[in-house]
Formats: C-alpha cells, sequence, structure tokens
C-alpha cells in the first residue's frame, strides 16, 4: 500500500470512501463527494492520511483547486487531525466547523494535550504527528442547520451532541444521505452477515451523554435517510434498524456502567461479553480472537468514555 494508491471503495451518487489507514483497514474513513466539477471531502482521518486524500482526488480527476469544503463532523483526531494540512493543500477550500470545534482548529494546542491524556505521549505521536492550526479566514462555523451549496447540491449541518459536545453530521439532502461522523457508532465491515450491518456506539472520553446522543439518532432519523456513511466505517443502509439497535445499545452501555460501579476494567469486560454474544446472534464467523483484534481498542475506550459519563453524572 503506498499513498499513490489508496484503498477507494466508489458508492452511488458520486461518493467515495477513502480509507485513511487508521491503526488498521478499513477502520477510518474519509469521504469525497463529487457533484458536477466541484467536490467536497467529509473528515480527514489523521494526518497521514493527507497524501492518501489527495492521491484520491487525483484518482478521480479532481484537482485540489475544485474542493469547495471540508466538512468536519467533530474535532476528534481520528476526524480531523489532516485538517489543517489538507487545508494547505487545498487553494479554494473552506472549512466547515461546529461552533465549540473551531477554536481548537484555530489553535489545536488544547486538543493536542487532551488526545495526549487519553492515548498517552508514544501512542499519540505515532499515530497523529503534528497538528497544522487551519487559518482563520479559511474556516466557516455552521450554526445548527446551516447549509451550503455544493454546484446544486444542498448540504445541512446537523448538531448531534451525544459523542461530543461539538459533534455535527452532515445531511446530503439530494440523496437522502447522511455523513454521520461518530454519532451512528462503528460498524465495521468485516462484521458483515447475511442480515447486514452490526453496529454499536462509541462513547469516547469524554463527553459522551446517552440521553443526548439518543435524541440526535432520533433528529437524524426525522430526515428518512436511505444511506448513511460512518466514519467507522462507511456506507450503511437498513436504517430504521440500525438506528433501533442503536438505541438499544446505549440503553444497554448505561446499565453497564451503572452495574459496574465505576470498575473501568468490569465494563470493559462487559462491553466484550455484551459484542461477542451480539456479533454470535447477528451470524459472524470470526472466532473470539479475531473480534478482539478488531473491537479491543473500542472496549477500552468505552469504558473509559463510560466512567467518565458516570463520574459526571455523580457530580
Amino acid at each position: 500500500m503506498t499513498a499513490s494508491l489508496p484503498r477507494l471503495t466508489m458508492f452511488a451518487d458520486g461518493i467515495t470512501a477513502v480509507d485513511t489507514e487508521y491503526v488498521r483497514p478499513q477502520m477510518d474513513a474519509a469521504h469525497v463527494v463529487v457533484n458536477g466539477v466541484r467536490a467536497a471531502i467529509v473528515d480527514t482521518g489523521p494526518n497521514s492520511a493527507v497524501p492518501l486524500i489527495l492521491a484520491a482526488l487525483q484518482e478521480l480527476g479532481v484537482a485540489p483547486a475544485a474542493v469547495d469544503y471540508l466538512f468536519l463532523t467533530h474535532v476528534h483526531l481520528d476526524h480531523a487531525g489532516g485538517a489543517g494540512a489538507l487545508m494547505r493543500a487545498l487553494p479554494n477550500a473552506t472549512a466547515i466547523v461546529h461552533p465549540r470545534g473551531a477554536p481548537h482548529m484555530i489553535d489545536p494546542g488544547k486538543l493536542i494535550a487532551g488526545t495526549r491524556a487519553v492515548y498517552g505521549d508514544e501512542p499519540y505521536a505515532r499515530l497523529y504527528g503534528e497538528i497544522l492550526p487551519i487559518a482563520t479566514e479559511r474556516l466557516r462555523i455552521a450554526q445548527d442547520g446551516a447549509r451550503f451549496d455544493l454546484a446544486g447540491r444542498t448540504f445541512e449541518c446537523v448538531h448531534t451532541p451525544g459523542h461530543a459536545l461539538h459533534h455535527m453530521a452532515i445531511v446530503d439532502h439530494a440523496t437522502s444521505s447522511i455523513f454521520t461522523g461518530d454519532t451512528f457508532g462503528l460498524s465495521y465491515r468485516e462484521f458483515d452477515t447475511a442480515r447486514g450491518a452490526w453496529i454499536t456506539p462509541t462513547t469516547t472520553p469524554t463527553q459522551f451523554d446517552p440521553a443526548q446522543l439518543k435524541a440526535s439518532i432520533n433528529r437524524l432519523m426525522q430526515f428518512r435517510p436511505r444511506r448513511l456513511y460512518l466514519t467507522h466505517y462507511s456506507e450503511v443502509g437498513d436504517c430504521p434498524r440500525l438506528a433501533n439497535d442503536m438505541l438499544d445499545a446505549i440503553d444497554a452501555f448505561v446499565r453497564i456502567a451503572r452495574e459496574s460501579g465505576g470498575d473501568v476494567a468490569a465494563m470493559k469486560a462487559a462491553l466484550r461479553e455484551r459484542a461477542h454474544a451480539q456479533l454470535h446472534e447477528h451470524g459472524c464467523t470470526l472466532d473470539a480472537a479475531q473480534i478482539d483484534a478488531i473491537l479491543d481498542k473500542d472496549y477500552e475506550l468505552n469504558a473509559a468514555g463510560l466512567a467518565a459519563w458516570l463520574k459526571r453524572e455523580a457530580n
């Protein structure tokens, strides 16, 4: 795999997933949307993904100067770590960011410190590298309901707290599709079966809020989407079923958190047990070690986020 040959998955309506190669293949996607002769990008992955996205544009026949927007669903570094570097390669693009996220893109110091606190110094350096700021004049704050025109195709930014207070989803009205960031959790393609996609929440520290997340899912479903594009990992259909699965899973995560008494190790073990049981019921044929190889970091981050939520709720 080289930067000149990114892994691309092409869908209908000019939408392409670019594998950012973050941690492993098919974990983290940026999306390129081409409409006529103009393009937009949703999320970037980390800095190391910037050459892959630029190579994807070349493969798609899109000049960097033809990219009008870089939409950031939120500023966690697996979604926006490469935004500053990518913007330097896109001369006509405007970065579209939630009001709470914009300051961290202009001055990423606090974001860097927070990410180091979650991951540790060595993993941070290996995963994310140097985070570059975005110049204020190249950034536009997206209030809830803000709309942006891409060569006649309307994209609406919908604030969706729950995973993070500064989270938003991008509604592609022309195609009844939504770029959901982390609001619709994780749905890795390795777990697809004849029953379709399997989905689970992501409750990464430190702003997970179950009531907000459920409200955000319900709000997005009011748009009656036909397809969702998740950062982890890309296109899923059967949206009503997945929404119901997410709502049930959030309730299950809350029960796990409360029953653990705040014990992070107990939460991680219970999250693992639930995932294995759910995947077995879903028809997944991967063995326990293969499942854990894919989900182990998610168990850990989800447990830490649930612990942070419990602590916050108690105060």
